[in-house]
C-alpha cells in the first residue's frame, strides 16, 4: 500500500474502501494535499466527516494518526512539548556537586523532553497523518505556534534548535467556524468546505454503513433527517446519527419508519431535550 495517492481517483477509491465516501471536491483536494505538500484547512458544521476524513485518510494510506484535539487553553506544553520537570530535578539534585554549565545542557536534553502531538508527527521515523481537530476551539496563539509547521513541516525548541520532519506529514486542520483564523494560517493550507451531503450521498453512505435498510425507506430516513437539519435545532443531527438512526432501525427489526418507530427513537437523533419537542410539533408526532 502506498502512503499517498498518486490520482484523483485512486484518492476517492481508496477513501471509499476505508467507508468514507468523497465528493469530487473532497477527493480532489485530498489528492492535491499529497501532492503540492500542502496541509488541509476544514471547515464545515459539526458531524460532516472532518474528522472522519482524516482517519480515512490515514487507513488508506497505511499511516499513522497523531491527533491534536484542541480546546480553550491548549498550549505548547500540550501540543508541542514540555520538559520532565521531576526528573531534571532528580538529576540536578543527583549532580549538585558538578559545573552548572554541564548541568544545565545535560538536564535539557533528549532524555528530559517528553513529546506532545505536533513534535510527535514531525520526529516520526514513518510518515503519519496530523489531525489538529477542532482548532477554532483553541486561543489565537495556537495558530501562531502551527504556522512554522504548517510552512515548512518543522518546528523550534530554543533549547534543541529547530527541528524538521523526518517525513512531511499529511496535515489536515479542522474548524467548526466558531471564530476566525487568521489569515496567515489560511494562507498556508488548501482550503475545503464540507457541508451536509446531498440526499444522494447521504443514502449512499446509509446504504454503505447500514445495508440491511430497503431503498424505500433508506431514502424516507434521510427525507426526515434532512427536514430537521433545516429547522431552528440548537444541534442538528450529523451525518453520524443518520447511520445510527439507521442502524437502530435494523437492531429493532422495524422495516418501516413510521409515527411510533420515530416517535420512540428521536434520542438517537437529537441530543436537547428542546429539539425534540420541536421536532415532534414539525413532524406531528
Amino acid at each position: 500500500m502506498s502512503d499517498t495517492f498518486s490520482s484523483v481517483d485512486d484518492s476517492r477509491e481508496r477513501l471509499a474502501g476505508t467507508g468514507y465516501l468523497a465528493s469530487d471536491a473532497i477527493a480532489t483536494t485530498v489528492y492535491l494535499a499529497a501532492a503540492l505538500g500542502r496541509p488541509i484547512l476544514v471547515e464545515g458544521p459539526a458531524g460532516v466527516g472532518k474528522t472522519a476524513l482524516a482517519k480515512a485518510m490515514a487507513t488508506a494510506t497505511g499511516r499513522d494518526l497523531v491527533r491534536l484535539q484542541c480546546y480553550e487553553g491548549v498550549d505548547e506544553a500540550r501540543a508541542l512539548y514540555e520538559w520532565n520537570h521531576a526528573k531534571q530535578l532528580l538529576r540536578i539534585t543527583a549532580e549538585k556537586d558538578a559545573d552548572w554549565e554541564h548541568v544545565r545542557t545535560d538536564v535539557f536534553g533528549e532524555e528530559f523532553l517528553l513529546e506532545r502531538p505536533l513534535l510527535k508527527a514531525v520526529r516520526s521515523d514513518a510518515p503519519v497523518v496530523l489531525l489538529v481537530d477542532e482548532l477554532d476551539k483553541a486561543d489565537e496563539e495556537m495558530e501562531g505556534l502551527l504556522l512554522e509547521l504548517l510552512s515548512d513541516f518543522q518546528v523550534t525548541i530554543p533549547e534543541l534548535g529547530t527541528i524538521a520532519a523526518r517525513h512531511h506529514p499529511l496535515v489536515v486542520v479542522t474548524s467548526n467556524a466558531t471564530r476566525e483564523l487568521s489569515e496567515a494560517l489560511r494562507r498556508r493550507c488548501l482550503f475545503l468546505h464540507i457541508d451536509y451531503p446531498s440526499a444522494e450521498l447521504e443514502q449512499r453512505i446509509v446504504e454503505l454503513h447500514a445495508p440491511g435498510v430497503n431503498e424505500a425507506t433508506r431514502a424516507s430516513l434521510v427525507r426526515v433527517v434532512r427536514a430537521l437539519r433545516e429547522g431552528n435545532l440548537r444541534k442538528p443531527p450529523s451525518v453520524s446519527e443518520t447511520v445510527d438512526w439507521a442502524r437502530t432501525l435494523l437492531s429493532l427489526g422495524a422495516d418501516e419508519l413510521d409515527a411510533e418507530f420515530v416517535e420512540a427513537t428521536l434520542g438517537v437523533l437529537l441530543k436537547h431535550q428542546d429539539d425534540i419537542e420541536s421536532a415532534r410539533t414539525a413532524l406531528k408526532l
